[in-house]
């Protein structure tokens, strides 16, 4: 009796709770999206429209593919390209009071009907030479078959002269029209090999360019994670002789500036990172020298004016001012801080506990960097 009273589970209760989910023994749990973002990385720091970071890092990657290909290969962007018209190139245009139009569609109507009537006497000609020999040979053959004085032999053999003459001048009508016709086979099949062989390098080339592009680690541009809202980094995988992000980002302000052309729908900043460390104050003391002594050397006959420019997000527990004097202290003696007009701008970007450093030329000028402003329409 006891094991009828036993009751069925609560159901309330088991769908309730969640099940445990266990991993194998050393084995990396699979994250779906982008890699979060870490120190020792190098790219771009954009901000964006809230809620849109995924678009805003498709459209990113692909605006600054373009200026990196533009850098590589020496293209400009403020160069104009030539106005097409806006009828077609290939379009003949008539008028009705035009009288030298008529007589030069004369000229070539009476040009093409006389190469007619060449072909058709040359065919003329070719079909009556062909009736007179076959009119002898019908006409010997008669005259040597009635007689009775000539012999079978020599009957036999003007026959097959004549035969042979008749044929040879068949060959040559025959001559006469085909050989144009073999040299167009001849250029066709080699055109169809040429052609074949180009398609088939064509396709080889596509396919190991999409073999690159489905491989993630041969990718040059790969959005990260940054883990806030309205925030999109680009990690750039550098190689040798490649320009590096301050170079992108330049190049891609500087032409937006001259040029005005709209060039993203989600993009507010775009700027350059070529250090990334953890978030403190020995860290980017240490991270930086590579920057200083790179971009602000000790032995300059022109010293730079700098800035140093500072932002935390998700991030409460570090003191600004200790981070923009422990990088102002870092820069040698020649070069000098002037906040009013900088030459060049420190950009110190704090990311949770990831610190994002870069450099950056002309900031103010530039609309701080700025490329929806800089591409909208002056009012």
């Amino acid at each position: 009796m006891a094991i009828e009273n036993k009751g069925k589970p609560n159901t309330a209760t088991t769908k309730g709770k969640k099940r445990k989910q266990y991993l194998p023994h050393n084995k990396a749990v699979k994250k779906k999206g982008a890699y979060p973002l870490r120190p020792g990385v190098q790219g771009f720091f954009i901000t964006c429209d809230g809620g849109r970071e995924r678009q805003a890092a498709h459209e990113a990657i692909n605006v600054i593919d373009t200026f990196f290909e533009e850098l590589v290969h020496g293209k400009d962007l403020g160069e104009e390209p030539a106005r097409l018209p806006n009828k077609p190139l290939n379009k003949k245009i008539t008028f009705s009071y035009s009288d030298d139009e008529d007589d030069v569609d004369e000229e070539e109507g009476d040009d093409e009907g006389e190469e007619k009537e060449q072909n058709e006497v040359t065919k003329s000609d070719i079909s009556r030479e062909n009736d007179a020999s076959q009119e002898r040979l019908t006409n010997k053959d008669l005259d040597h078959y009635n007689l009775d004085d000539v012999c079978h032999g020599k009957a036999t053999e003007e026959t097959k002269g004549t035969k042979e003459d008749g044929v040879n001048i068949e060959n040559q009508a025959d001559n006469f029209m085909e050989p144009p016709a073999k040299k167009q086979c001849r250029e066709t099949d080699t055109s169809k090999c040429e052609t074949n062989g180009k398609e088939k390098s064509i396709d080889k080339l596509i396919e190991a360019e999409l073999k690159e592009l489905g491989d993630k680690s041969k990718r040059r541009f790969i959005n990260l994670d940054s883990g806030c809202n309205g925030v999109v980094f680009v990690q750039m995988r550098k190689k040798e002789g490649d320009p590096g992000p301050k170079d992108i980002a330049q190049h891609m302000m500087t032409s937006a500036a001259s040029t005005r052309k709209h060039m993203s729908r989600f993009i507010l900043r775009v700027l350059p990172v070529e250090v990334a460390c953890y978030a403190s104050e020995e860290e980017i003391t240490r991270a930086i020298k590579p920057l200083i002594a790179q971009y602000f050397p000790v032995e300059t006959q022109n010293p730079w004016k700098f800035a140093v420019l500072y932002e935390a997000r998700a991030n409460s527990g570090i003191d600004r001012m200790k981070i923009i004097n422990s990088v102002a202290k870092s820069i040698p003696a020649p070069h000098k801080v002037d906040l009013s007009n900088p030459d060049m701008t420190i950009v110190v970007e704090i990311i949770k506990t990831v610190c994002l450093i870069g450099v950056v030329e002309k900031y103010k000028e530039l609309a701080k960097f700025n490329l929806r402003q800089l591409t909208s329409p002056k009012q």
